[in-house]
């Protein structure tokens, strides 16, 4: 079973960023680099009004992006894997694909799209949806076929075959798929929310801080930032954890 982070590693974790980040203000003595203890209160007191509201625009657009990947990686990966001949045609498209950064498609999206909230939802699907394709269609390859046909010898046919052996058998693959793409989403989201948009906690870092050098809200806005990917990360790593300790119960 994978071992889960405990709360005073976390703690530990954050307080050494913080003495850190301190130090570092302590040393440069200069504007461009405000002391957590400036930064902190300005981002509490922002979350309750803008900063909060640029915060929500994000956590939005990231949870559609993985909810839209999800619903089509995995049917997508779960043919893939239990369908060789289809595999064959596709794979070669994938191997070509899977290892180009997609954030490099973001004009292209945004020229066949537009500039909106759908194209930069759906650049960001892009990217997760690759990462839970490639892992389920090999953990649906992999399946052992002495479990399949003692799920088909009571008479289950191909939907029930998904519902109660692959998709089961390729959920752990998916969760650790989204885990390990959380960074990526939340990198790539802050690109696109430079561009054309009012809303967003790459908005608000670039334009309404960065640009007209508001340092310490700047930072305020990277807190967000920061604990939008961690609140993410830290979510699927507990619904992970939950499932295979569910599973290793079960056995």
């Amino acid at each position: 079973m994978k071992k889960s982070l405990s709360l005073a590693t976390i703690f530990s974790g954050v307080l050494m960023i913080l003495v850190f980040w301190q130090v570092l203000s302590w040393l440069l003595n200069s504007p461009i680099m405000p002391s957590p203890i400036e930064v902190i209160p300005i981002f509490l007191t922002s979350m309750t009004g803008d900063l909060g509201l640029h915060f929500l625009a994000s956590t939005g657009r990231v949870l559609a992006s993985i909810t839209l990947a999800v619903i089509t990686a995995v049917p997508a990966g779960l043919a893939l894997g239990q369908m060789p001949k289809l595999n064959r045609i596709f794979d070669p498209l994938i191997a070509i694909i899977y290892p180009i950064p997609k954030i490099v498609f973001l004009p292209v999206i945004y020229i066949l799209m537009g500039i909106t909230d759908i194209s930069k939802i759906f650049l960001i699907a892009v990217i997760v949806f690759f990462q839970i394709l490639v892992v389920v269609r090999d953990e649906a390859a992999n399946l052992l076929p002495e479990l399949i046909l003692s799920v088909r010898s009571i008479g289950a046919g191909r939907r029930a075959l998904f519902r109660y052996v692959y998709i089961p058998a390729s959920l752990p693959a998916v969760l650790t798929a989204l885990r390990i793409s959380i960074g990526t989403a939340v990198a790539v989201l802050f690109i696109a929310e430079q561009s054309l948009t009012t809303y967003g906690l790459g908005y608000y870092i670039i334009v309404e801080t960065y640009q007209v050098l508001l340092y310490a809200e700047m930072y305020a806005g990277i807190l967000g930032m920061s604990l939008l990917g961690l609140t993410l990360y830290f979510l699927i790593d507990y619904l992970e954890r939950t499932f295979n300790k569910h599973l290793y119960l079960e056995k």
